[in-house]
């Protein structure tokens, strides 16, 4: 079952304050389920992350829904991916008159849903 480029519709969210490594942990667990599968598994699990990647689907799924009229029901996430964004450079005041560097991290979350059969 090969899903072509312009079947797929997707959602990006850009600039959030999450490390891309926390946000992929999360992308892993829904990449390949259907709409609903992905929806139940970021409800109930304890990661911070789960906050954007579950607007970011929705989105998609708005997408999908109002600009090719795919219905919700019969879509699957073909992809997830957390690309790195822009790193925030902070500086921490230590022992005797050194800074260290904190680095706050920042990505940049997409996902794309395609219509695919659905087996149940």
């Amino acid at each position: 079952m090969a899903i072509t480029a312009a079947e797929e519709v997707k959602a990006v969210a850009r600039y959030i304050r999450m490390s891309p490594h926390k946000v992929r942990r999360v992308l892993d667990q829904i990449r390949g389920r259907s709409y609903r599968e992905a929806l139940i598994i970021l409800e109930f699990m304890p990661y911070r992350a789960c906050e954007p990647v579950l607007k970011v689907l929705r989105s998609a799924v708005a997408n999908a829904e109002h600009n090719v009229g795919h219905t919700p029901a019969d879509l699957i996430v073909s992809q997830a991916y957390a690309d790195q964004g822009p790193v925030l450079k902070r500086f921490r005041p230590r022992a005797q008159g050194r800074a260290y560097q904190i680095r706050k991290p920042t990505c940049h979350i997409t996902i794309a849903v395609a219509p695919g059969a659905e087996e149940e």
